[in-house]
């Protein structure tokens, strides 16, 4: 009886996403509108890896993070983004005591002194659903150019069950953390007994934008 139970609300739930029953309308085939865009925390993710020693890349996440992005789809290039990450917020699976506090300290990402990681676009190159995303990237500090590989996933106007625009892009990149001053663990030179210098990002987020209005 539980599992007849766990898959009628496993249906109902797939028909209501769908909008296919229930009287729920499906997604809105309007053009997916330009205008300002806020993070949808909930469809978003931070992550992060590095190398252990080069034997496992150790793999974390940011928690606390927000994001804006003014959306121009007819003219995707002019688009803007803009990115804050708390790095107080790092987080990992199954942390020795004391594992996160040490990289939230002063050897590390000194949290205390740096209470934002801020990302800002300054170009975006198009090509097709595909850009590359320059931007000024800051951590620790300390400001360079960081480049984000970026995919548009899609979206929609909104409709009655998501009355918002949505889009969803995922991304990634590269930072070497040394060029950020946190060179705290980089393994001498020949050596692999260390922790590695690049920092290799995955994004994957969803931003909602305009209201919906039913013609």
């Amino acid at each position: 009886m539980r599992l007849m139970s766990m898959l009628a609300g496993a249906l109902v739930a797939l028909a209501l996403l769908a909008g296919g029953s229930f009287g729920a309308p499906a997604p809105k085939a309007d053009p997916i509108p330009a205008g300002d865009y806020r993070l949808d925390p909930p469809h978003s993710s931070v992550i992060f890896r590095i190398s252990h020693m080069g034997f496992s890349h150790f793999t974390g996440r940011m928690e606390h993070f927000d994001a804006k992005l003014r959306f121009d789809p007819a003219h995707p290039e002019k688009s803007r983004v803009e990115a804050t990450i708390d790095p107080a917020s790092l987080a990992s699976d199954n942390p020795p005591a004391h594992f996160l506090a040490m990289l939230h300290g002063p050897d590390w990402l000194d949290a205390a002194k740096y209470p934002a990681i801020t990302f800002r676009s300054t170009r975006i190159e198009v090509h097709g659903h595909d850009a590359r995303i320059t931007g000024d990237f800051t951590m620790h500090g300390v400001t360079h150019p960081l480049v984000l590989q970026a995919h548009f996933n899609g979206g929609y106007a909104g409709f009655a069950m998501d009355p918002h625009a949505r889009i969803g892009f995922s991304a990634h990149g590269t930072i070497k953390r040394s060029q950020y001053g946190i060179s705290m663990g980089l393994p001498p030179p020949g050596s692999f007994m260390g922790v590695g210098d690049d920092v290799d990002v995955a994004i994957e987020t969803e931003f909602n934008g305009p209201a919906w209005h039913q013609h």
